[in-house]
């Protein structure tokens, strides 16, 4: 019989979430770039910490995985 599982709660955070700035740095693209690529909704995931914009840098490397992924296959 199987028991239903219960939602265990998030112990392990990034040392340090991404600002704009490091993704700009880390793709070598202008920051102005990287807000047109959240405002399009083609960028990676982000999120706001109060008016603050930070990226876990796990969805990051997702992103950019599925990019190589999606180019790779044209």
């Amino acid at each position: 019989m199987a028991t239903a599982k219960t939602p265990q709660p998030v112990t392990e955070l990034p040392d340090q979430y991404l600002t704009p700035d490091d993704i700009a740095f880390k793709f070598k693209v202008p920051v102005e770039t990287v807000y047109q690529w959240r405002k399009k909704r083609t960028g990676p995931p982000g999120f706001r910490v109060g008016k603050h914009l930070r990226y876990d840098p796990a969805d990051v490397q997702q992103w950019q995985r599925e990019l190589r992924a999606a180019d790779l296959s044209v």
